[in-house]
């Protein structure tokens, strides 16, 4: 059993077990050994947030790597995948991302990406759990000038900017739109507006003064209606907020309502399949993306994966299929034509992209899907055990899923951070599945708090 790794790497309240300079040194040194190539000498990228706890960690990470003999390279604050983007680029042996996402600013958390840019499967990072509370690395033995280096890459925003601009189509450019961007005060806050500057548009920037403490709050992805009521005040084009480390990225349209990943899988599938660009004809999603989204799909002959949830589960099952598009509901959007993992600038530029060449609205755009009612219910439990001891739960659940029919899903699963268990029901009928969603709760409480 894994004790730091959760689904998106460790993280936690920094300076508090598990996210103290102790374990960041420990993991320093396991990556440095996992992934030192005998060849040569081996480097590693380090990237960060804006997050005040940030330089504790990044220098304690440092200090593990290079006393194993692994050189390291700096980046500073850039957006997650940025950092694997320029693991790929730089030939590095991997990456190593500071961030809690879209967590505040007290947390913060470690992930950790492969040569080729693509997150640690489950079985590596418990080789790399097991090996930091092992005895392996006490004593490596790296003296003299066996000791690894720390650069510090100075172009690394320079090189991603390009990178990112060279995703949107040659032919195409911004000019005549006004968007509202809003960088979570994190780790966009340089290089999305440059971008789209750049690329012609018209920018009102908000979120972009980081001072270690104000990532996330009140602002980003997690608070949309922010950029909304600008968008609107403005009358800008639509708006576009980023959580901390620019993973994900949230749209709202030129009315100021929401646009959510669900949304935007279909409009980039319906027009990725219309070129002929969608491989296999797929789109993969998770458990929790709408049942909406599946219909619209089906509609038009695009086939619909479902994974569990995480980005990096979404992002392993279009490897193991051959597919180019996939995502989740909360904005992480993954192009694999272009990068490796979710990837909030890019996401917003190819929506951008299909606005310019169709000559339509945001909202025009989002009417591709009817989104179904949804009601999400967390119930804290005091154990976790398996679903199948409760012969009453099951049988609940089956009974939900016999009223339901075609027209209605229940999906119940364990949180992966928490004592709770979330139960999620779909319909068309929105009284039905919330009555339905209650009694359910009701049922698994008693059963499990018996």
């Amino acid at each position: 059993m894994r004790k730091l790794f959760g689904t998106d790497g460790i993280r936690g309240v920094a300076n508090v077990y598990p996210m103290t300079t102790e374990v960041a040194l420990q993991l320093g040194k396991g990556c440095a050994y996992i992934f030192k190539d005998k060849t040569r000498r081996h480097k590693i990228v380090v990237g960060k947030d804006t997050r005040l706890s940030g330089y504790m960690l990044e220098n304690a990470i440092t200090a593990g790597i290079c006393s194993l003999g692994g050189d390291v390279l700096l980046i500073g604050p850039l957006p997650t995948p940025g950092i694997a983007f320029l693991t790929r680029s730089m030939r590095a042996d991997a990456g190593i991302v500071i961030s809690a996402s879209h967590n505040a600013y007290q947390d913060n958390g470690i992930k950790i990406f492969s040569r080729n840019g693509f997150k640690l499967p489950d079985e590596v990072e418990e080789k790399l759990e097991s090996l930091m509370f092992s005895e392996v690395l006490a004593s490596p033995g790296i003296t003299a000038n066996q000791v690894g280096k720390a650069f510090r890459i100075e172009d690394a925003i320079g090189r991603y900017i390009v990178f990112l601009k060279n995703t949107f189509p040659q032919e195409l450019t911004l000019e005549g739109l006004h968007l509202v961007l809003d960088c979570a005060n994190g780790a966009t806050y340089r290089v999305a507006p440059t971008v789209f500057e750049e690329l012609g548009a018209r920018i009102t920037l908000l979120g972009a003064r980081p001072n270690g403490e104000n990532i996330n709050k009140n602002c980003g992805a997690l608070y949309p209606g922010l950029v909304g009521a600008v968008v609107r005040k403005k009358k800008a084009d639509l708006g576009i907020s980023f959580d901390g480390d620019g993973d994900r990225v949230v749209l709202v349209d030129e009315n100021g309502e929401v646009i959510d990943g669900d949304q935007v899988m279909a409009i980039c599938a319906d027009r990725m399949f219309k070129e002929k660009r969608l491989k296999k004809n797929t789109l993969v999603a998770t458990v929790m993306s709408n049942l909406g989204l599946e219909v619209a799909m089906r509609q038009r002959g695009i086939r619909l994966l479902r994974t569990q949830v995480g980005d990096r589960y979404v992002v392993e099952e279009m490897v193991r299929r051959g597919c180019n598009l996939g995502g989740e509901q909360s904005g992480h959007l993954v192009f694999l034509d272009h990068n490796t993992t979710g990837d909030g600038i890019l996401s917003a530029l190819q929506v951008l992209a299909i606005i310019q060449q169709e000559g339509k609205s945001l909202s025009d755009l989002s009417d591709i899907m009817e989104k179904y009612p949804q009601k999400l219910i967390n119930v804290r439990i005091r154990e976790r055990k398996g679903l199948e001891r409760f012969p009453a739960v099951t049988q609940q659940i089956q009974k939900v899923e016999k009223k339901l029919g075609e027209k209605g899903r229940i999906l119940v699963r364990f949180s992966g951070t928490e004592p709770l268990v979330r139960v999620m029901l779909e319909g068309e009928n929105e009284a039905l599945i919330a009555s339905l969603a209650e009694e359910t709760a009701r049922v698994i409480e008693r059963e499990f708090n018996a």
